[in-house]
């Protein structure tokens, strides 16, 4: 993710933290100082955020070291102000694997408050709002174990993109299917939505940017599923593009931007007698106009680290890279040769067409 800061590697998965992490510190500060705390009770609040995240960051490890165990990776996990986030390739599509990946993550929290809870001294009465309101060396641990409790009950909610609705689609899929499980899932999710943002508008703003969040993730979410449904059992072959424009390494700037002009192409694959030897997208080419590169051949302005699919290959994980990669066009090889090329918008196509077949 684009600006944010590597901490470094825990079983080879990178922890970022995104900038915007620096505004809740500096926020957390400013509101301790307008409150006339001194130095150390601001420094000690600080401490307790980056205390939470770092449950957060445990939380989210939880789900990555789960998945590896089935083979999936974890690129990174990256520390926002609303939370963590972890970047597996995909979720397990075997029901049981999924509910396990979903169940790791607040497990942690569970095992982090179960700590607490035996190491410190039984509280004294019911805590009143005051200890709730200012940390202190005193409450600052008392506070963590409520903060993992409430970890783990806002991630039960059963809708994505909360672990929730995750278990609670893969209890439903043992029964119905992915699909169908995911449907369920995912409208159950949308009614909470609505439901927080209702009582957002009257109660709690920031329950209006929560149901916001879980309506579209839950949104989003439903349409990945169904739309690897419509793609299950096809080729790469039978969603590519087989009409399309390519560059040779000697072509110039100016040859790729007469190109441009005449169709409707934004990339273009470089190839020497049918072998890939990079991209070229629009914005690289304007680039090099600016610059004043209209004679220079694509190949000094080209992207010659290109990865490619095979016509064999399951439509489904072209779109699943796609969707994870954002990259707009990818070339497609057989036997090594270029036979055609692959994007969002060719797939999507595809997709339109086979619903539209099966209703």
């Amino acid at each position: 993710m684009k600006w944010s800061l590597n901490l470094g590697r825990v079983a080879g998965i990178k922890i970022l933290v995104h900038w915007t992490f620096v505004l809740l510190l500096g926020w957390v500060a400013f509101t301790e100082a307008q409150r006339g705390s001194d130095t150390p009770t601001i420094l000690l609040a600080i401490g307790f955020v980056l205390a939470v995240f770092f449950c957060v960051v445990l939380h989210e490890l939880g789900h990555a070291l789960t998945a590896k165990h089935y083979g999936i990776n974890t690129k990174m996990i990256t520390l926002l102000p609303i939370g963590g986030v972890a970047s597996l390739e995909k979720m397990p599509e075997k029901p049981k694997q999924e509910l396990l990946v979903a169940l790791a993550g607040p497990a942690v929290n569970v095992v982090i408050a179960l700590i607490l809870w035996l190491v410190l001294p039984s509280l004294q009465g019911t805590p009143t709002e005051e200890f709730f309101l200012r940390i202190t060396p005193a409450n600052f641990f008392y506070l963590l174990f409520f903060v993992n409790v409430v970890l783990v009950v806002f991630n039960a909610i059963p809708a994505f993109p909360m672990d929730g609705g995750r278990v609670l689609r893969a209890l439903l899929a043992f029964k119905l299917g992915r699909v169908r499980a995911t449907q369920i899932a995912a409208n159950l999710g949308q009614l909470l939505a609505i439901f927080f943002i209702f009582v957002g508008f009257f109660y709690n703003p920031f329950l209006i940017l929560i149901g916001a969040f879980v309506f579209f993730g839950a949104y989003s979410e439903n349409m990945v599923v169904q739309h690897l449904d419509f793609l299950r059992g096809h080729s790469v072959r039978e969603g590519m593009m087989t009409n399309f424009v390519t560059l040779t390494p000697t072509d110039t700037v100016r040859d790729a931007l007469n190109k441009l002009l005449a169709g409707s192409e934004h990339e273009f694959i470089v190839e020497q007698e049918g072998v890939v030897v990079g991209t070229l997208t629009r914005s690289q080419l304007i680039q090099a106009v600016k610059e004043e590169q209209m004679e220079t051949p694509v190949a000094k302005v080209m992207s010659g680290d290109v990865k490619t699919f095979n016509v064999q290959d399951k439509l489904a994980d072209a779109y699943t890279e796609l969707q994870k990669t954002r990259v707009p066009l990818y070339p497609v090889l057989e036997n090594g040769r270029l036979a055609g090329v692959i994007n969002n918008d060719n797939i999507n196509e595809f997709i339109i067409i086979k619903s539209a077949l099966s209703q």
